[in-house]
């Protein structure tokens, strides 16, 4: 199994990137490299899961998600996996407690959107998450409001790293979450296969 995992050593500082990328657009590469370098991570892995357990309809193909993932984003620090499939895991929790276990030594930052945050309390096991490792959440469009507002958000308020700070989230101790401005990209998903330009 192992042949099959990127490569990290430890030491390093991975930033995870999860979600169905159904499809994956400009707006992901615009939040991996914002949090790249405002976190100070080494990389990012995207990891393209085989299907979101909180949508009833399933996305395209994943084989082709990763393909179309890996033609987007043409950068030297990032690489787009397919990490959920390899390990068996559906959800966030049980993915990262398998990652720490295959990866001794090399510390992990969960990356999300302002609107995972928002409904995150909804997520498996969400507070596990927040406990095993740092969260770093970057604004995206309508959402900073109510990400800031979230349960997530209320219950963690003592962990919360100011944006100022946001170098500190990767050496930080879990729990520990940091939530960045950054200019903001409008492309959506849903947007691009409302259009049809994306067929599942």
């Amino acid at each position: 199994m192992r042949h099959e995992l990127p490569y990290a050593r430890p030491g390093q500082v991975i930033g995870l990137l999860g979600g169905s990328f159904d499809p994956p657009h400009q707006g992901h590469v615009h939040i991996t490299l914002e949090a790249m370098k405002r976190f100070g991570l080494d990389r990012v892995w995207w990891l393209v899961s085989p299907g979101n357990p909180l949508k009833t309809e399933g996305p395209a193909p994943m084989d082709r998600r990763i393909a179309a993932a890996r033609a987007l984003v043409q950068h030297p620090r990032v690489t787009v996996t397919g990490i959920e499939a390899t390990l068996g895991t559906r959800y966030t929790a049980e993915t990262l407690k398998r990652m720490q276990r295959l990866y001794p030594g090399v510390r992990f930052v969960w990356l999300m959107g302002a609107d995972n945050l928002a409904g995150f309390h909804h997520w498996d096991r969400w507070e596990q998450i927040m406990r095993s490792v740092p969260v770093g959440v970057i604004a995206r469009p309508g959402r900073r409001l109510t990400a800031r507002m979230s349960k997530a958000a209320d219950v963690y308020a003592p962990y919360r790293l100011r944006g100022r700070d946001a170098r500190g989230l990767a050496t930080a101790h879990a729990p520990a979450w940091c939530f960045i401005n950054v200019p903001l990209d409008h492309t959506s998903s849903t947007a691009i296969r409302a259009r049809g330009d994306w067929t599942r």
